[in-house]
């Protein structure tokens, strides 16, 4: 067969149907990750409460905001909810990995620790319970988690961690900081692991923000500066509405350079100071 003029060589149209066919193929893959990026986000955003309890004298918000690059799903999560005696459970944590399998062993993490609060107040028990089941399930993956619980009534603040991020205080005294408290070593490791517990009693109006390690820490960006950032963040905002305030915790992200998605927590407790007597500091 003879080629017109004009027309490109068999060798050259065969290699521009080769390259068609792969740009086909790279597109489509691309189209699949997408769909198993939104899939991703999808059930990890649904595994996150769907309200915040509300109690007298108690304001409560958070935040949630995928990671930086839209390319990796995390394991960040947090949750509140009233237990069986009336006090608050707070929790957030943090799931190695970036992957649906990390999105999956997210939601057995936050439905344990929801299920074992509800059998037991004791922080003690909640998180080194969760951490023998989450261990029987071999996943073969660890989580960072903080949970706390507040008796709105008695005022006392029970705290514990599993390798976490502590959590950052402000006082209506003008107190402020970070708690550091003692720790254990994330959930799903050692079998058996006992975590302390931090007791306070809150003795005057107070602002408590959980928050991950992704909103204050980067790569080049020490976790110390990131948590003093906050810290003087809920200073300079502790009048602000818990919903404003959980915005302004989130954005601390951007300074950081951080990649990784993030969570925050802020809880409110309005109840009124005692008109003498020392302050409580968390």
């Amino acid at each position: 067969m003879r080629e017109r003029r004009g027309d490109p060589p068999e060798s050259a149209q065969a290699l521009l149907v080769t390259l068609g066919r792969l740009v086909d193929q790279a597109l489509e893959r691309i189209r699949l990750q997408q769909a198993r990026v939104e899939l991703a986000v999808a059930m990890q955003r649904h595994m996150l409460p769907p309200a915040l309890p509300e109690l007298p004298g108690l304001r409560i918000a958070a935040r949630y905001a995928p990671a930086g690059d839209g390319l990796d799903v995390g394991g960040d999560w947090y949750d509140a909810f009233v237990m069986l005696d009336g006090s608050l459970g707070l929790a957030i944590g943090d799931v190695q990995g970036h992957d649906m399998e990390a999105v999956a062993f997210m939601g057995q993490v936050r439905t344990s620790l929801r299920a074992l609060a509800q059998a037991t107040s004791d922080p003690r028990q909640v998180l080194g319970r969760a951490n023998d089941l989450l261990i029987s399930m071999g996943y073969g993956l660890f989580a960072t988690c903080c949970f706390l619980r507040f008796d709105p009534v008695t005022r006392d603040l029970h705290v514990s961690r599993a390798g976490h991020v502590p959590m950052v205080w402000a006082t209506a005294g003008g107190g402020y900081g970070v708690a550091l408290d003692r720790g254990g070593p994330p959930l799903g490791i050692l079998v058996g692991e006992r975590y302390p517990v931090t007791h306070r009693r809150l003795m005057e109006p107070g602002v408590l923000v959980l928050l991950t390690d992704g909103v204050v820490e980067g790569p080049s960006y020490p976790m110390e500066a990131g948590l003093a950032e906050v810290a003087k963040l809920v200073r300079t905002g502790f009048d602000a509405d818990p919903d404003v305030l959980a915005s302004a915790v989130i954005k601390v992200a951007d300074l950081t350079g951080h990649r990784d998605d993030a969570a925050v927590l802020v809880v409110r407790y309005d109840g009124p100071a005692p008109s003498s007597g020392p302050s409580g500091r968390p």
